[in-house]
């Protein structure tokens, strides 16, 4: 499959085409995000564990560094990556009660 540039496309095909082909990438990558939350749940002790306000700024900081740098809107990432560490942070949650209870 040729890639197309945005420039490049000719029609709305073309156009879904190159989207459709990204968001099976970007489900890849957050798979494999996925596979290090998943591994670090298992690293921590309790519920409490899960959020790290001062990592969260973290990495929110840099996504949107990278963001600027890619000429892509920071608010934009940052409410992605927002997003899908509040769904991180209640998957570890719920592992780690679970690890509790078992305890």
């Amino acid at each position: 499959m040729t890639i197309k540039a945005p420039k490049d496309c000719t029609s709305m095909d073309d156009v879904r085409a190159e989207i459709d082909r990204l968001d099976e990438q970007l489900v890849t990558l957050i798979g494999e995000r996925f596979n290090y939350v998943d591994r670090a749940w298992q690293l921590k002790e309790n519920p409490a564990d899960a959020t790290v306000p001062w990592r969260i700024q973290q990495v929110i900081d840099k996504v949107r560094a990278h963001a600027e740098e890619k000429d892509v809107p920071p608010r934009l990432v940052a409410a992605h990556w927002r997003q899908m560490i509040g769904w991180f942070i209640q998957y570890e949650e719920e592992k780690l009660d679970e690890k509790q209870s078992k305890e």
